[in-house]
């Protein structure tokens, strides 16, 4: 395996922090312009009491001063307290950021084992079971995360095979996992199909074919590990889209993570939360791009060779 240059890893990791930052900055910076505020969405009625209360929580302050506190907090990974909640943002956030991780690696597996060997399947010959693959592809690409959690939750309420909403055993991982799996899996089969079509392309692939190298280990042993590099370079976008997805899903399945966080956070107009609820999914997000370039980098001897 290829050494990778410490200025290249020190650059991927001074932008997975920079990739943090903004976004947790940014959110807190909407929720603030976005009309009204926690005491608004929440309180109301008599106006001494509300501005009583935004005066107990800063609010009354100007937005410069209230970021420059929650800045100088942050650097000392203190994300302030929940309006809503009066606990401390980061212990909320470590929470549920424990679940949406186990949703979110679930769903990677799921898609990984599905979409990457039908890729394979599909980009490297015809036959019915290319076409079939193919085709089922297109029409789970065509169906968000949305539609295809209310299909598979149509079909467990009706099959009662399965639990339908909240976390508990194993059993009920298996539909939001499955709900943000297939759209992955149909994305990661076409992307892995055109890989391996180019790979096979290859002029060093197409000499092992003219020595005689059977078909099937040309395209799974060979083959393959070439067309790595560029699945490889998406895996940090895969993760980050099953943030978002995971967004819808969780709602829908009840499932108590970072994304049924934000929805009430964004209801009450709880800033604080909102903006550690972003910074956690900056986090997934940076550390799948920065584990995907990594890895890309670790294939591939020219990404991360110095000034690369």
């Amino acid at each position: 395996m290829p050494a990778l240059s410490s200025s290249f890893i020190a650059r991927r990791i001074l932008a997975a922090a920079a990739l943090v930052f903004v976004v947790s900055s940014a959110a807190l910076a909407l929720a603030d312009l976005a009309p009204g505020d926690y005491v608004t969405a929440t309180i109301g009625g008599d106006p001494a009491v509300a501005a009583a209360e935004r005066q107990r929580l800063h609010l009354d302050r100007p937005f410069a001063e209230r970021y420059r506190h929650w800045i100088g907090r942050a650097l000392t990974m203190d994300l302030g307290e929940s309006f809503q909640y009066r606990r401390p943002v980061l212990g909320l956030v470590r929470e549920r950021a424990g679940n949406t991780a186990m949703l979110a690696l679930a769903a990677l597996i799921l898609a990984t084992l599905l979409g990457i060997p039908a890729g394979i399947v599909s980009g490297s010959g015809g036959g019915i079971a290319a076409r079939v693959i193919r085709i089922t592809s297109l029409v789970l690409l065509a169906m968000p995360p949305l539609v295809t959690s209310f299909v598979l939750l149509t079909i467990a309420a009706r099959t009662r095979w399965l639990p339908i909403a909240g976390m508990g055993g194993i059993t009920h991982l298996v539909v939001p996992a499955l709900s943000l799996a297939l759209p992955l899996a149909a994305m990661l089969e076409r992307l892995q199909s055109e890989a391996i079509s180019d790979a096979l392309e290859r002029t060093h692939i197409l000499a092992a074919a003219a020595r005689g190298i059977p078909r099937r280990r040309l395209v799974w042993h060979h083959a393959w590990r070439v067309s790595l590099g560029p699945l490889l370079g998406v895996y940090g976008v895969v993760i980050g889209s099953l943030f978002s997805g995971s967004f819808v899903v969780e709602v829908i399945a009840s499932w108590p993570g970072l994304a049924s966080l934000m929805r009430d956070a964004l209801m009450t107009r709880d800033a604080p939360l909102v903006a550690g609820c972003s910074a956690a999914g900056a986090v997934f997000l940076a550390a799948g791009v920065l584990v995907a370039d990594l890895a890309h980098a670790a294939l591939d001897p020219r990404v991360g060779a110095p000034g690369a």
